[in-house]
């Protein structure tokens, strides 16, 4: 096939992360200034094939918002934008009350109906859904759906949560063949900063590690898959990147002097940078960043040096150049709809990445990454999209079989099981006893009473007999042994 007869033949694909748990804190006025927005974007890029994906869906108190979260999806599927959108499949994680499984991952797939050619992956029976004509219609699936067998839905295992507080985050996978190419479009949310104190104390933060292991986790469990096998991928999602903390209050307060505020009863410690004239410049705390020139100050090109998460990962997965602002933290406010909250430093959290084998069916000349709503307020976090033409049969069709793990990636692997720090509140008793410490490496991690879910094994001798031998108290903890192959 040439190279024009290819070019028309191409299928515009639209991606869309937004994290949209803000919108269902105050439903009324931010729901329909976001959909308006998301729905003159549609308008103006008429894609082909749609993926949106959203993270928070229905806030902080999903019991309270079900019914927004129908009325969104209402709206959207309704909307004459989407009139030549005759194929949805719409995946929502909405069962709040397993707290093993729920993720508030939402993932919304529309299909114009000028695509000749569609199938979805079935990951039960690990083939596809042949069936053309029941894929081209609306599925609609909510509440529970661990037993939808067209997604692949996993919470990050209990102890990867930082300080061990197990919350809403993980990843859903679709796999979709389109026009005779095959891609997974994966949904990721990942944790968050706690504490910006904490997180400018060093680069990388135990924040950033921990995202690091939750995404290496991921991917390496993608390239192991042997059942489904290893397709080109794209994964986009609220990662919760965050810039080099501590490289911006280094560059932000060169020649001021910082001056520490300590209140024991509510620990609200505080860092107040002033200038010769004692006015402060920049003041950090644990849930607040704020700069004398806030609102302009991290919309200017030096801060992009310091969004440095994804360099330990360029061999793994790679992104088109950013040309927007910070997509996070944003008010949540109609009226200020340009400007940042001073709760973090600004950070683009919200990210497409993709496989580096995603270049060979895409066309590389043609493509658009950016924001949407950059002049609404569409809440916390400003969706982020990317625009690219997808190449017609490409396969593979039947994908099988382990890929080759990236050496790159299996470091990442060994330095994530290696790294203490990941722990956090969990103390770590090395296994002394191991017969063969070739071939095995164990390690007992001790959770602290009241952070993970009841163990069903009682720990072996040796893993106890470690536990005395350094003091701890088994008492009000809990005893794990992990091992590695």
């Amino acid at each position: 096939m040439d190279s024009a007869q290819e070019d028309g033949s191409c299928t515009d694909i639209f991606l869309v992360t937004a994290n949209v748990g803000s919108l269902f804190e105050d439903p009324e006025r931010l729901l329909q200034l976001w959909l308006n927005e998301f729905l003159a974007k549609i308008s103006h890029v008429q894609p082909r094939f749609l993926a949106l994906h959203l993270q928070e869906v229905g806030g902080k108190t999903y019991e309270k918002s079900m019914e927004y979260v129908q009325e969104f999806i209402r709206c959207l599927c309704d909307a004459p934008e989407m009139a030549d959108f005759t194929c949805v499949h719409i995946f929502m994680d909405e069962d709040f009350k397993s707290a093993e499984h729920f993720t508030a991952l939402g993932s919304l797939y529309f299909v114009h109906k000028d695509v000749v050619s569609l199938k979805i992956w079935n990951f039960l029976t690990h083939s596809w859904e042949e069936s053309l004509q029941d894929i081209k219609d609306k599925h609609i699936y909510s509440g529970n759906i661990e037993t939808i067998a067209t997604k692949e839905k996993s919470k990050f295992p209990q102890h990867f949560f930082p300080e061990c507080k197990w919350s809403r985050k993980g990843f859903m996978r679709t796999r979709w063949e389109i026009n005779g190419t095959v891609i997974d479009l994966v949904n990721i949310h990942l944790f968050h900063d706690a504490s910006n104190l904490a997180a400018c104390e060093n680069f990388p933060s135990v924040y950033c590690k921990t995202r690091r292991r939750a995404l290496v986790h991921t991917i390496e469990r993608f390239h192991l898959d042997e059942q489904n096998g290893t397709v080109p991928f794209f994964l986009f999602g609220d990662f919760n990147f965050r810039c080099d903390t501590e490289g911006v209050v280094k560059e932000l307060t060169e020649n001021l002097t910082p001056h520490r505020v300590q209140n024991v009863k509510n620990e609200n410690d505080k860092i107040h940078y002033r200038n010769s004239t004692g006015n402060n410049v920049l003041t950090v705390g644990k849930k607040e960043f704020s700069h004398a020139d806030h609102q302009l100050k991290f919309k200017e090109d030096w801060l992009k040096k310091f969004d440095r998460e994804l360099e330990p990962l360029k061999d793994v997965l790679v992104e088109y150049p950013i040309k927007f602002v910070p997509s996070y933290p944003f008010e949540e406010d109609p009226e200020m709809p340009t400007d940042y909250m001073s709760t973090r430093c600004p950070a683009w959290c919200d990210r497409i990445l993709m496989s580096p084998q995603v270049h060979e069916i895409i066309r590389g000349d043609d493509w658009t990454y950016g924001m949407i709503g950059e002049g609404v307020c569409m809440g916390d976090h400003k969706p982020v999209y990317l625009t690219v033409r997808l190449k017609p049969n490409k396969g593979p069709a039947d994908p099988t079989g382990i890929s080759q793990l990236p050496e790159s990636l299996a470091n990442l692997v060994n330095q994530a099981l290696n790294d203490d720090s990941l722990w956090m509140e969990q103390s770590v008793v090395d296994d002394s006893s191991a017969s063969n410490s070739s071939v095995a490496k164990s390690r007992y991690i001790l959770m602290k009473k009241g952070t993970t879910s009841p163990c069903k094994e009682d720990p072996d001798e040796a893993g106890a007999l470690a536990i005395k031998t350094e003091g701890l108290d088994t008492e009000s903890a809990m005893l794990l042994k992990e091992t590695t192959v």
